[in-house]
């Protein structure tokens, strides 16, 4: 289990943005899925708490009391396919993306994607009577908006990009988005229609976004400085070691140095003494040989 463990924090440590989207997801669902397990047993619900708190309320009362689900939202899932094809669909979409755009750009247009889908999620429960029965009650959560944003993004960015569909069918960029699009449009008077409002929210920031890219402006860099000031915000600071020399040890080397230059210099009186005799020193020598030998 540590090695597990390690080699998770390992791989979203090491990993580009799109991984770290993908591990967060998965870690949110795992959560919940634990807390479902522990809320049956216990006959707590401790799991249904806990999406309450997390999922994104459509009415504005419960919003104004926890503001934070319109971010956790686009993480939570509770359905095994919900998270699976979300999952494949970040996947697919966040690869190309990272590769013409980059991962700081990926992080900005899932979040603000995600953030657009939610506030017309909620805005929509609020303004049209369709949902006026529901929206005391109803939530919303899933990644299908970032993942939308991120889609219509990429293939805003290269329409003609082709991909390969079950491994037969050859097609387009925007032919997956076109459809993926018209899914949501047609399927919004069926069933989650809050779900599909939201998918179409981050739809229009994603192809929003690129068109003002490709027209010299980068709505999404504001955001990416932000999000890179709280990175760095959290990360741990580098340590300044002080260095602290021994006063002992600084002693012992002066004692040292300054036995060494006296030997040196008790050598050079004994090489002039053996040269020219005794009498050839000079007083200062002899004074010094002196005070050497009472030493």
């Amino acid at each position: 289990m540590a090695g597990i463990r390690e080699e998770i924090k390992r791989y979203f440590n090491e990993g580009d943005a799109l991984a770290k989207l993908i591990l967060i997801n998965l870690g949110v669902y795992l959560l919940y899925i634990l807390l479902r397990i522990l809320g049956t047993l216990t006959q707590t619900g401790a799991h249904l708490f806990f999406i309450e708190w997390i999922a994104l309320p459509s009415d504005l009362g419960k919003l104004a009391t926890r503001p934070w689900t319109l971010v956790t939202y686009m993480f939570t899932h509770q359905d095994f396919f919900h998270i699976l094809f979300n999952v494949l669909y970040l996947y697919f979409s966040g690869t190309l993306f990272i590769q013409y755009l980059g991962g700081r750009k990926l992080l900005s247009t899932y979040i603000l994607g995600g953030l657009i889908g939610g506030a017309l999620y909620v805005i929509a429960y609020n303004v049209f009577p369709f949902f006026s029965e529901a929206v005391a009650g109803s939530n919303n959560r899933g990644a299908s908006a970032g993942v939308m944003a991120i889609l219509v993004a990429i293939a805003t960015y290269a329409p003609n990009f082709r991909v390969r569909l079950f491994f037969v069918l050859e097609v387009k960029l925007w032919v997956v988005a076109i459809f993926a699009v018209l899914l949501d449009l047609v399927y919004l008077p069926d069933s989650n229609a809050g779900g599909h409002i939201a998918h179409l929210g981050g739809a229009l920031f994603g192809y929003v976004s690129i068109r003002q890219l490709k027209n010299g402006s980068d709505i999404t860099e504001g955001f990416s400085r932000f999000m890179d000031n709280m990175v760095n915000f959290f990360k741990p600071r580098p340590k300044i070691r002080k260095v602290y020399t021994s006063t002992t040890t600084r002693n012992d080397y002066k004692y040292n140095q300054r036995k060494a230059h006296t030997q040196e210099r008790i050598d050079e009186i004994l090489d002039k003494i053996n040269r020219s005799g005794y009498d050839s020193l000079s007083k200062e020598e002899r004074d010094f040989l002196f005070k050497v030998g009472k030493d």
